[in-house]
């Protein structure tokens, strides 16, 4: 399939909702510009494209599961708005323009980066009450929310970053790596693959699939930004490399060389292309996203 057009529609189409929410929402000028100015930053939209995918895959509408994907998006962009702050990984670069923090000011950056995450859980309860949208019933959609909800907090993502910060400039195991990152990265994959499969109407065994298939994708993400921050091109990136290796982090090409990192990248792809195999030619895009995070340059 033609996954560049396939993307490329996606997230004309990401792209216009994320707007919508923003504008409708009643947001101060002094909020809307730096949460707009991150959002509206680029990107490849991977989550929420992986959500409708997913969607679309177990036989669902896609336009059903839109709501969920920008609500991802804006936890994402929230996750990154405070990842480059001064008291994390202090980045200048994010998405070849100035961070948020840089552009406005570090007490700006982290009320818009608050204001992306709860907003996004604004947008998911209104879409869970509202009666007139159509998709799944109430308890599916609940399901949904508290997938997500796990993945951003606590018991993913916050915890996984949690764990970056604390290994720093300490030496951690392959099984210690992989599970911060399954956390820290991967855990925010997961919970847009299912999001998407839950909308959808899977039954169990598809559900359990699209997880085996989401949880290799993520990690082989993390694997491959690894791999980038040491010989990625900064330009392409949008961002500075090398950053990991000065911060003393704990990474795949460190603990495994360049070569087995890749190696590495390479084996959880081909477990998550073998997840699909039961699946039909609606997850084609799946395939291509999974091939696609291997390759990807940025």
């Amino acid at each position: 399939m033609d996954l560049k057009k396939y993307i490329s529609a996606k997230r004309s189409v990401i792209n216009k909702a994320l707007e919508n929410h923003l504008t409708n929402y009643t947001l101060s000028r002094r909020l809307r510009e730096p949460m707009a100015y991150s959002v509206a930053a680029g990107g490849k939209r991977l989550r929420p494209v992986l959500c409708l995918a997913s969607c679309e895959a177990v036989g669902g509408r896609p336009d059903d599961a839109m709501t969920p994907a920008c609500a991802l998006e804006m936890i994402h962009t929230y996750s990154l708005i405070h990842d480059d702050l001064p008291a994390l990984d202090d980045d200048r670069m994010r998405r070849g323009s100035p961070t948020c923090h840089v552009r406005f000011n570090e007490a700006l950056a982290v009320l818009a980066g608050d204001g992306l995450l709860n907003t996004a859980f604004e947008l998911l309860a209104d879409w869970a009450l509202d009666e007139e949208v159509p998709g799944p019933d109430v308890h599916a959609r609940l399901e949904v929310i508290r997938t997500i909800a796990r993945a951003a907090g606590c018991s993913g993502m916050i915890e996984g970053q949690a764990r970056d910060l604390e290994f720093e400039g300490r030496q951690i195991d392959i099984d210690a790596l992989e599970e911060m990152h399954r956390l820290k990265t991967g855990a925010m994959i997961r919970a847009a693959v299912v999001s998407g499969a839950l909308i959808g109407g899977a039954d169990n065994r598809r559900l359990e699939c699209l997880d085996t298939y989401s949880y290799n994708i993520g990690l082989a993400f993390q694997v491959v930004d690894d791999i980038l921050n040491v010989v990625g091109d900064p330009a392409v990136l949008g961002k500075a490399v090398g950053t990991d290796s000065r911060r003393n982090k704990n990474t795949y090409p460190a603990l495994l060389g360049l070569e087995g990192a890749r190696q590495k990248a390479s084996e959880l792809v081909e477990a998550a292309l073998i997840a699909l195999r039961t699946f039909g030619e609606r997850a084609e895009p799946l395939r291509a996203l999974a091939l696609y995070i291997l390759e990807r340059n940025r």
